[in-house]
């Protein structure tokens, strides 16, 4: 490990910005992964409609409801796929000659601000945008059509009868630039200080809207509309430990392991639209 030796500097680290995660508007933890790696989800068919008959003409078998049929029961299957971790340590003459800069708390904290959130939204994101039911062709945004293309995903999912409350729209900060110069868009800004904590920073058409950075979207990302039903986001295991003078080590041994996952129902995957950019489109014109 790199360390630039105190002569007199003053207590701080350059810290560097980090976005807090959002994940938690989009998804859910509707399922338990307590004691299990895989769930299995029912899937239940149902029956359709038939005119009732009143007068069953003679020697007709069956019911006056209609032909009798089973329903189908099939299951869907969510393994957690990703167990990762990472390991670090922190001599004591590192943190002595640094004037204690160096902390081994303080190193973890910035080690899941930095990494660890990044790798699990930008994984969660990918998951939602690579099985959104609604993934129309890739389009040039503009300042000029960016409002017609968002109601054109939020009337997408009125017709999958996709729940009206709870929609989240998720933009870079080059397509929410681009909303903010289109003439036909007004945003509600008087938004709970409770959702405005969450990183909701405005509303329209109903929906919540939401600034991601690019660097944990995918390629050419546009904008995604989305029902927090349609995603489930287990965190079975988060784990981080800092161990002081283990064996071999004169420091502090640094340790972190997180089992995740995301997974889109099958039954909701209309509750997610995926609008994509024109591959290399310059977002700020």
């Amino acid at each position: 490990m790199a360390i630039n030796l105190a002569t007199k500097f003053l207590p701080y680290v350059d810290e560097k910005f980090s976005t807090e995660s959002k994940k938690s508007l989009l998804t859910n933890q509707d399922f338990d992964w307590t004691g299990a790696h895989t769930v299995k989800v029912y899937k239940v068919s149902t029956s359709q409609m038939n005119d009732y008959k009143r007068n069953t003409p003679e020697g007709m078998a069956g019911s006056r409801y209609g032909v009798i049929k089973d329903l189908d029961a099939t299951t869907e299957e969510f393994t957690l796929k990703n167990d990762r971790s990472f390991t670090f340590v922190i001599d004591k003459l590192d943190m002595d000659e640094t004037v204690r800069n160096v902390q081994a708390a303080s190193a973890l904290e910035r080690q899941t601000r930095e990494v660890v959130i990044p790798e699990v939204d930008a994984y969660t994101y990918g998951v939602m945008c690579a099985d959104a039911g609604h993934k129309p062709a890739a389009k040039t945004l503009t300042k000029t059509n960016i409002y017609t293309e968002i109601l054109a995903g939020n009337n997408a999912l009125d017709n999958a009868e996709v729940p009206e409350t709870g929609r989240i729209i998720v933009v870079t900060p080059d397509v929410y630039v681009l909303m903010k110069q289109c003439t036909d868009i007004t945003m509600e800004t008087d938004i709970g200080n409770d959702l405005r904590l969450k990183g909701v920073i405005s509303n329209l058409d109903g929906a919540a809207v939401i600034k991601v950075p690019a660097n944990r979207l995918p390629k050419d990302f546009g904008f995604l509309i989305a029902h927090p039903c349609a995603t489930v986001a287990p965190t079975k295991l988060e784990d981080y430990k800092i161990h002081e003078d283990p064996p071999g080590i004169s420091g502090s041994l640094v340790e972190g392991r997180i089992a995740y996952d995301a997974f889109v129902l099958e039954n909701k995957v209309n509750a997610i639209y995926y609008q994509a950019q024109s591959a290399g489109q310059d977002t700020t014109e």
